[in-house]
């Protein structure tokens, strides 16, 4: 199962880290992802999600997920790349 936003899709980030003696490792970081219930209020439904801190941010400043949808109808899931 993959690291990954419900929401925003938001997933490792992979990289070189450099020393002073520029020798290059590879490295990830990965997002901050909680599971949450996530309650939407127009649908009467509990979903149960794995979200990063970005999107509970969001989620929380906008008041509900139908909210949340709407100002980002590209974020209805991970897309299938």
């Amino acid at each position: 199962m993959t690291r990954r936003c419900d929401l925003t899709g938001k997933r490792r980030l992979v990289g070189n880290k450099v020393s002073h003696a520029k020798n290059r490792t590879k490295m990830t970081q990965e997002p901050n992802l909680h599971t949450k219930r996530v309650y939407d209020p127009e649908s009467g439904e509990t979903i149960k999600l794995r979200l990063s801190t970005q999107a509970i941010r969001t989620l929380d400043k906008l008041g509900s997920l139908s909210k949340f949808l709407k100002k980002f109808p590209e974020a209805i899931g991970p897309s299938s790349h």
